[in-house]
């Protein structure tokens, strides 16, 4: 299916939001593709279920890399409050303490 194929060839340039929505788009494809399996008399009852069980497996490989790209996005966040200004706590040695300061004066 073209379906695995997408999702594999996401491309890390995009943003997570863009390839969040790219995935919404393509459970919603799949999702008409089941929907019309029950109209279609072309395909016995035995190829039906199959094709059913292979949207369905599809739909959950799609809801676990939103679920990669959300904890991603989390820990991406997390790093960025780590490393923020406040981070930076003062050791006494190049970065002085309140208590260990040193005034120069020539």
């Amino acid at each position: 299916m073209t379906t695995l194929s997408a999702i594999s060839s996401q491309t890390g340039g995009s943003t997570a939001t863009s390839e969040i929505a790219s995935l919404n788009k393509q459970i919603t494809a799949i999702m008409n593709q089941l929907k019309s399996l029950g109209s279609d008399h072309t395909m016995t009852t035995e190829q039906k279920a199959e094709k059913q069980q292979l949207l369905e497996s599809q739909i959950q490989m799609i809801y676990a890399r939103i679920a990669q790209i959300q904890q991603r996005e989390a820990e991406t966040a997390q790093q960025q409050e780590d490393t923020g200004p406040a981070a930076i706590k003062a050791d006494g040695i190049n970065r002085p303490t309140d208590v260990n300061q040193l005034n120069v004066y020539i």
